[in-house]
């Protein structure tokens, strides 16, 4: 179209000088001439001018699209992001850091605020908050009794269908957030409690081997009191959960001198908390504890000692053992090697069975949902995947500096080379054993699971009662 303008207009301005050379003195031959010069500067001229239009034009699109792509940034920006709080019971920096970590780079990618709150009196204070109708919108869940007492009282909701399905945990797992035949809750750790943990270069030092059956154990003990070694570091205060570390002490023992189906009849009140049996349990970890020099608690008493505060003892020789869940690597000072062969490296074993049949007790968390809006299904859905997992495990054991992070997920479809090589044998205990049974207090109903045993166990650790006297209170709280 240009051209075509250009060349009309050169051409009529090269007739009206050849009519005006026509009418003049001037050769024919010099107007044509000049003609066609002048029709050469004027096309150059309409060039030059249509030219400079588009360019304009150009330029004038140019900034439109810049305006309305600016526009529609800001309009991006100024949406809001979905707002979800977690609260949970795992407070130490590396765990409370690693699950905010690994949440806040999610949410960043999914336009959502996540925080996460850790709670030494999360068991007592998300009670408060519910009863005050302002619970966050998810929350991790140490106890399936306790979660199962939430969802019969409709204070937490089922976990949307994604949610379910994303899901990344065998049955065996996912069971424990199952509510009479609704999933309310979705695995997102697993523990290896039936551990003990100890320095083998200082068991090589002193002659001790490691034992293989319990009566080895407290063969063991005996020989390091006799030597002026202290066999055990034990602390038991945590909060509001003050006695929770007695309590795994007995479910181990409930394992090991009674097994497998008295526990579980024990857990679903088949048989009465203050049976003979569970009673022996009780009293068999009180009179160890007991027993003069078997015991170091930093804090002055096992009751008054918080139970984060073994591992540095363990590492300078205050205690020869420590019997504690794979999550203890947490609280183990950093900078200790694990497993390597050095004299201060920390390693463990299995906790003696009695009957041979090797039980193995387990725990773990749940998160659970108090409302089913998009965002929090969202989140629910993530942490219950291997990648959560994976991206936990990789950001604690860098916040721990390397070595053992304290985490332990039984999740399927992760990269298990994020794991070191002594969390993959935790992780293969877990997936092997024969039988492995879930840690008993979190599995009954709160006021006695998160209640009693707890209270009347410290009770009687502190010698004001027996464990009769604990195990008949202990049933009678039971709803």
């Amino acid at each position: 179209m240009k051209n075509m303008w250009m060349k009309m207009f050169a051409a009529l301005f090269a007739l009206a000088l050849v009519a005006s050379a026509c009418g003049s003195d001037s050769p024919v031959g010099d107007a044509v001439d000049a003609a066609g010069d002048a029709a050469d500067d004027a096309a150059e001229t309409v060039e030059d001018v249509v030219d400079g239009d588009d360019e304009e034009e150009a330029m004038e699109e140019e900034e439109a699209m810049e305006e309305e792509e600016a526009m529609e940034e800001e309009e991006a920006m100024e949406e809001e992001a979905a707002v979800v709080t977690i609260t949970g019971p795992e407070r130490d920096e590396s765990e409370a850091g690693a699950i905010q970590e690994v949440l806040s780079a999610f949410g960043e990618a999914n336009n959502i605020d996540i925080t996460y709150t850790g709670d030494a009196d999360w068991e007592a204070n998300i009670d408060i908050q519910v009863e005050g109708n302002n619970p966050p919108n998810l929350s991790i869940f140490p106890q399936p009794g306790k979660l199962a007492d939430f969802a019969r009282e409709g204070s937490v909701v089922p976990l949307a269908d994604n949610v379910v399905d994303g899901m990344a945990w065998s049955e065996a797992w996912t069971v424990f957030g199952n509510v009479d035949g609704t999933q309310f809750g979705a695995p997102v750790k697993a523990d290896l409690k039936s551990l003990v943990w100890y320095k083998p270069a200082a068991f090589e030092e002193k002659g001790y081997a490691v034992p293989g059956t319990f009566d080895d154990f407290l063969a063991l003990t005996g020989e390091m009191i006799a030597n002026g070694d202290t066999p055990l570091c034990v602390g038991i205060e945590s909060g509001q959960a003050t006695g929770w570390t007695y309590t795994d002490w007995v479910e181990d023992m409930v394992l090991r001198q009674h097994g497998a189906d008295v526990y579980d009849a024990w857990v679903a009140h088949d048989i009465p908390f203050n049976d003979p049996q569970i009673v022996e349990s009780m009293q068999t970890v009180l009179d160890l504890w007991a027993t003069d020099g078997m015991t170091f608690s930093s804090g002055g008493s096992i009751a008054a000692t918080a139970f984060q505060d073994n591992g540095q003892p363990l590492v300078d020789g205050d205690c020869m053992m420590h019997r504690q869940a794979s999550f203890y690597s947490a609280f183990i000072p950093e900078g200790t090697a694990f497993a390597d062969g050095t004299p201060d490296a920390v390693d463990v074993f299995y906790f003696p069975d009695i009957k041979g049949d090797a039980p193995v007790l387990g725990a773990g968390t749940l998160v659970a949902a108090f409302d089913d809006n998009e965002a929090t299904m969202m989140v629910a859905e993530f942490m219950a995947g291997a990648e959560y997992a994976e991206g936990r495990q990789r950001a604690q054991t860098a916040l721990k500096g390397g070595g053992l992070s304290g985490f332990l997920s039984a999740a399927e479809g992760q990269d298990q080379s994020v794991y070191a090589p002594l969390e993959q044998s935790f992780l293969a205990i877990l997936q092997n054993a024969a039988i492995v049974r879930f840690d008993a207090s979190d599995l009954m109903p709160a006021a006695v699971g998160a209640g009693t045993f707890w209270s009347e166990g410290t009770s009687a650790v502190n010698g004001d009662q027996d464990a009769a006297a604990a195990a008949e209170k202990i049933e009678a709280s039971w709803p």
